[in-house]
């Protein structure tokens, strides 16, 4: 499982017709769209997923969006396994700041920064967010919203069942 095979099957799947429609998905005129629809991409990286995290970052420095796409989908799901140590979450995390250069579009954050920098940082200091909200890139400027997207949910998940229903029937004023 390498970066290279990534590629090689993820040019097998190549649509000129979807490659037209995803042109708005390019951050800059560098960027490449090979035309591959999203769900075959994140189906792709699942079986990648067990990829060592040299070969996710050489998938990151790729020119093409959807072999970056690829990559922070493998990071993803390897940051929502749960036979992935402390450690792996660790180093996932770690990757995502050094390379949010090459994570840099809106897709690419919220396809990532909800598991790999959010569940990561859950019970830990997040200065780091405060940061890159300050940043003068937007990709970094929403990988803070994105990230704090997963305590909204362990909240909501500890809520008690009536909860939505007690809402529900209150009486508005």
């Amino acid at each position: 499982m390498n970066a290279d095979i990534f590629l090689k099957r993820l040019k097998a799947l190549r649509s000129p017709a979807v490659a037209k429609s995803h042109g708005h998905l390019a951050s800059n005129e560098d960027d490449a769209i090979l035309g591959i629809r999203m769900g075959q991409v994140f189906a792709l990286a699942k079986e990648f997923m067990d990829m060592p995290l040299d070969e996710v970052e050489t998938m990151l420095e790729s020119p093409f969006h959807e072999m970056r796409v690829g990559a922070v989908s493998i990071m993803d799901f390897q940051a929502r396994s749960k036979k992935t140590t402390e450690v792996r979450r660790k180093e996932l995390f770690d990757l995502y700041i050094r390379r949010h250069d090459r994570i840099n579009t809106w897709d690419l954050v919220d396809r990532s920064a909800i598991h790999v920098v959010g569940g990561y940082l859950f019970e830990k200091p997040r200065k780091v967010l405060y940061k890159l909200a300050k940043s003068k890139k937007m990709p970094e400027r929403r990988t803070p919203l994105s990230a704090r997207f997963i305590s909204l949910a362990k909240v909501m998940w500890k809520m008690p069942s009536n909860w939505q229903r007690s809402c529900s029937t209150t009486k508005r004023i």
